[in-house]
């Protein structure tokens, strides 16, 4: 894989309302000069959720453009095209992805929701930290890869390993 610009990476989970989002940022951030994330969903909730909104600026991420949006934004015409798409929810791996011009390669990258956590604020505010934790290390994994020199199997392999090798739970 070799590009004149950077990778264009996209973030699916179902709702667009936080892990998917969370990983458009880290990776706006980590990723440098060599890749520009998105992220959207295939039934967008409509809002980012706050708590997402909150760790996400007490990290100093910008969230002034981040909103909360349809998958089918980035099948029109017109829209960035994409080398890499990356599922973070077992909902949306599991749904039809809408055809994607240039046939980018994609991973599931599955992990729990912290929107799903119940409890106390400070125990769901835990669940989002834990997440910002789990997709920045993926994304560190993943843009440590020589991309440019890495036959497209290879690449295949490794962006999976990258969603099981580094579980959840770790």
């Amino acid at each position: 894989m070799s590009l004149e610009r950077p990778y264009n990476v996209l973030f699916l989970c179902t709702g667009n309302s936080a892990r998917s989002i969370i990983a458009e940022c880290v990776m706006n951030r980590h990723g440098g000069e060599r890749f520009n994330a998105y992220s959207a969903g295939s039934h967008p909730r409509g809002e980012v959720n706050p708590f997402a909104l909150d760790l996400l600026r007490r990290m100093n991420f910008d969230v002034s453009q981040l909103r909360s949006k349809s998958w089918n934004e980035f099948a029109r015409p017109g829209a960035p095209a994409l080398d890499f798409v990356f599922t973070v929810c077992d909902d949306a791996a599991g749904e039809q992805c809408p055809f994607w011009p240039g046939q980018p390669m994609s991973a599931h990258w599955g992990m729990p929701d912290p929107a799903a956590v119940e409890g106390t604020d400070a125990q769901k505010a835990l669940a989002f930290a834990e997440t910002l934790r789990m997709l920045t290390n993926r994304i560190s994994i993943f843009t440590s890869l020589p991309l440019k020199s890495i036959d497209k199997l290879s690449l295949q392999r490794r962006l999976t390993e990258i969603g099981k090798n580094h579980p959840s739970a770790a």
